[in-house]
């Protein structure tokens, strides 16, 4: 038998080995279902290549936070170690509860103003502690600074339309990303450039103001004349946005020859164009911009049509009578503008609130040969086309609704295709052409988004304000939609070649307990939980004295 001593020192010199090869040998293991506590590769990619240090100021803490709060607060923690894991001493980071460190009341809510105009807006929290419910506002988000810049980063970001629960479990997944896509854009020392074409829309410029303002904070842009450009090289994406005059033969070959060769493209295209005819309703005809063969070419088909869904969709003031001499506007339903809460598979849209669209048409896939069709964006079940030509009537909105018109089932009206296209002037280039000697049938991979809305990414403007609204935001109903959002995601995931957002990926499963379970058999489940590991405790020591004693009892 061995001396007790040998075995300690065995031991000691066992730890003291493995502590000197974990020196040299480091590695970690995520034993979650979900890989919670794993980082993209593309996220350590990003954190090992920092060259100067990452502050992270972090204002969701506190001791009053609810516990969905809390389980979001200790992710946003566990997310930043981990990049320290991946960055060093360059990421560093602090919490920080201004209901706790700020004691005047009038300095606190300065700092929390001042949070709300980075984009940190302050959230009422409620709880129950000792039977009583509590209040408590907090700032749900963070501030990072990098090299004297600073980017502020919401942290509480989900879908309106799911529960409070899911809410969170939203934002939880979406940590990383929040995070990492900050980085990114403080880090970056190389900005894209995108071009808008002048010549081929008659769309206001102030209705493309919040998309202009917020593509400038991370990308170069350029208004293009596409009619005096030779090409549209230089360029690593282009936005085709609200076309209503046709498109040249010859600058069709450009935007052609662009995405062949790799350029990125984003199409908001209306397919109909909406003429006011008077106050009972609209035409609504073909729009005619020519790109109809190009877009045929990649891959999809733009359908001449109107979407109407009743299920999902936005409200427009009408008049529903009179009061007195006055007419009486209503808030009614408005089946031309459908709501999108159904979406793809995709991390363009993962974890969106609702899209609104105006006078949105259906799309349809056509075969491609090596083209990847990811649907995006779709309707509900319940929807009715109508055919160019077709009026649309206002009074429709003011009938009781008719279940059996909207029968036509899920529609599309975004779709992103991926690959290498085949260009649309495939064996139509002969050699006595100009443009023989730099064409390309089909070279590069690329990506281009396709929305059938050329209204998504464009803003209203205010006229008693005299000042454009934000991206999104519908004044009837006061609410905000993810118009914006979508299409930064869309940018950011045709032309990050780094693929940070591929960690708007990650999937954290809810795993809630059993309410009635829970309530009416509480002291059963609270007594399980507080002796069953005691007991397995002593009935283990019980069972290793009985064994030791008949190994060595006399």
């Amino acid at each position: 038998m061995k001396s007790p001593i040998i075995k300690i020192l065995a031991l000691i010199m066992a730890l003291i080995g493995f502590n000197v090869l974990s020196n040299y040998y480091f590695f970690r293991l995520d034993l979650t279902q979900e890989k919670r506590f794993t980082i993209t590769d593309a996220t350590k990619n990003l954190l090992k290549n920092l060259d100067d240090e990452v502050y992270v100021k972090v204002y969701l803490t506190g001791d009053k936070l609810p516990s969905g709060f809390k389980r979001l607060e200790n992710a946003v923690k566990e997310t930043l170690d981990e990049f320290r894991v991946q960055a060093g001493s360059k990421i560093n980071y602090r919490f920080i509860d201004l209901n706790d460190e700020v004691k005047d009341e009038k300095n606190r809510n300065e700092q929390f103003a001042e949070l709300s105009k980075k984009g940190i807006p302050p959230t009422e929290v409620f709880d129950k502690q000792g039977g009583q419910k509590t209040q408590t506002v907090i700032a749900p988000g963070a501030v990072l600074s990098y090299k004297g810049k600073e980017m502020a980063v919401l942290l509480l970001k989900g879908s309106k339309m799911a529960s409070p629960q899911e809410t969170l479990n939203q934002s939880y997944e979406n940590v990383e990303y929040q995070l990492a896509s900050s980085i990114k854009e403080l880090t970056k020392t190389e900005r894209k450039k995108i071009g808008f074409f002048l010549n081929y829309s008659s769309l206001a410029s102030v209705k493309q103001f919040d998309l202009i303002r917020n593509l400038r904070r991370s990308y170069d842009l350029f208004p293009v004349d596409i009619a005096q450009s030779p090409t549209l090289d230089g360029l690593d994406a282009i936005f085709v946005l609200k076309p209503d005059k046709p498109f040249s033969d010859d600058d069709i070959f450009k935007i052609d020859q662009f995405v062949v060769k790799g350029g990125k493209a984003l199409f908001f295209v209306d397919a109909l164009k909406v003429d006011s005819l008077a106050q009972e309703g609209s035409l609504a005809q073909p729009n005619g911009v020519n790109l109809e063969n190009l877009l045929f070419r990649y891959g999809v088909r733009l359908n001449t049509n109107l979407v109407k869904d009743y299920q999902m969709c936005a409200a427009i003031p009408l008049v529903v009578g009179n009061m007195g001499n006055n007419p009486n506007l209503e808030l009614v339903p408005w089946a031309y503008y459908p709501l999108i809460n159904n979406f793809g598979k995709s991390p363009i849209v993962r974890n969106l609130d609702a899209i609104y669209i105006k006078y949105g048409g259906s799309i349809d896939t056509v075969k491609a040969n090596g083209i990847t069709k990811t649907p995006l964006l779709m309707t509900s079940q319940y929807t009715q086309i109508l055919n160019a030509p077709a009026l649309i009537s206002y009074n429709a909105a003011r009938k009781e609704f008719d279940p059996n018109l909207y029968r036509q089932g899920q529609k599309m009206l975004g779709v992103l295709l991926e690959g290498r296209f085949l260009s649309l002037f495939n064996n139509q280039i002969l050699p006595s052409d100009p443009r023989a000697g730099l064409f390309k049938n089909q070279d590069k991979p690329s990506k281009i988004l396709v929305v059938a809305d050329g209204d998504l990414p464009t803003n209203d403007f205010d006229k008693r304000q005299n000042s454009p609204m934000p991206l999104g935001f519908d004044q009837y109903s006061g609410q905000t939609f993810a118009n914006k959002d979508f299409v930064m995601n869309a940018v950011d995931y045709l032309l990050d070649e780094n693929g940070v957002i591929t960690a708007r990926n990650k999937e954290i499963k809810l795993r809630p307990l059993d309410r009635l379970e829970t309530t009416q058999n509480r002291a059963y489940w609270q007594s399980i939980n507080l002796f069953l590991p005691v007991g397995l405790v002593l009935l283990v020591g019980v069972l290793m004295q009985w064994l030791r004693k008949r190994k060595y009892g006399v």
